[in-house]
């Protein structure tokens, strides 16, 4: 249902606003690039510091600004199991495609608390669900045996893996078949995941390159593998750039080198340090991401 390369939108902020009109173009951008699907409200687009009206606003505005040329999967998670369900209720009634449900963070429930929150999700919406584990930013691993239990929900259709552990990915594909759609929640994974069988990527890097990452994906599926290689390491270093400090930051700092949008992020995180934004100006200018003149 949801495959192929699928990009973690930034959320564009100017003088402490929402960036209507960033926000749309970027979409547009990313949709003629080629992407496959568009996550709006995710870790890289800042929910933790959206407002209940902020994050409402982004999903209709995605879906708006997508008319159905690509999938809008909805950031919808909380470490609350009822704002998870009113969030998912408003993607729903928004017109979204799906919803993107990061694992309850900060209260660390047990294996058996995280299945019983996604199935009270699922549950009370009724709406294709995509579990979301990244334990480094959450505090909780999500791990296979759980997953497995959660896919014999009919409304959970994936997960986005972002632990890093391709062995627990391997697992997760061993464990769940066709069942469930894996798709790596890490930029560095895409390539192997697909050989595991994993079906695509929500990617961060894709926001600066989404022909590449789309590009990348489509090769592999098309047999291309030395394609898909050279795809792969032709965006390492910028990938690598994009974590030189917490995501987004540096994302959204390229993104605003390149001219597409502001930039701007909400305390508690910050511009780069100098030595950092220089290295990743390197890797734009590489890529010749970079204005002329800049």
């Amino acid at each position: 249902m949801f495959r192929g390369a699928i990009t973690a939108l930034v959320t564009p902020f100017r003088d402490g606003r929402l960036d209507e009109d960033a926000f749309r173009e970027l979409i547009d951008w990313q949709i003629r690039e080629g992407v496959d699907g568009v996550v709006p409200c995710g870790t890289t687009g800042e929910s933790a510091t959206l407002s209940h009206e902020e994050h409402s606003r982004v999903i209709d505005i995605a879906v708006d600004e997508a008319r159905g040329r690509v999938p809008v999967i909805a950031g919808t998670g909380s470490n609350s199991t009822a704002e998870a369900v009113r969030l998912t209720r408003h993607a729903k009634e928004a017109g979204a495609d799906g919803a993107l449900l990061i694992t309850p963070y900060y209260n660390k429930p047990t294996q058996d608390g995280l299945y019983a929150h996604y199935r009270a999700v699922a549950e009370q919406t009724k709406f294709p669900l995509i579990l979301y584990n990244v334990p480094g930013r959450t505090g909780v691993n999500l791990l296979p045996g759980t997953v497995a239990r959660l896919a014999g929900i009919p409304d959970v259709v994936g997960i986005k893996e972002a632990s890093g552990d391709l062995a627990q990915v391997s697992e997760i594909l061993e464990r769940c078949g066709d069942r469930l759609t894996v798709l790596s929640g890490d930029d560095f994974t895409v390539l192997p995941l697909l050989s595991l069988g994993g079906k695509g990527v929500i990617s961060v890097v894709s926001n600066l390159v989404p022909g590449d990452m789309a590009g990348m994906v489509r090769a592999f599926q098309g047999g291309d593998l030395d394609r898909a290689r050279q795809l792969h390491y032709g965006m390492m270093p910028l990938a690598r750039a994009c974590f030189l400090e917490t995501n987004p930051i540096p994302v959204k700092t390229a993104l605003a080198r390149m001219g597409r949008i502001p930039f701007e992020v909400r305390l508690p995180l910050c511009p780069m340090r100098p030595e950092n934004a220089r290295s990743l100006d390197e890797a734009l200018a590489a890529r010749g991401l970079l204005p002329e003149g800049s």
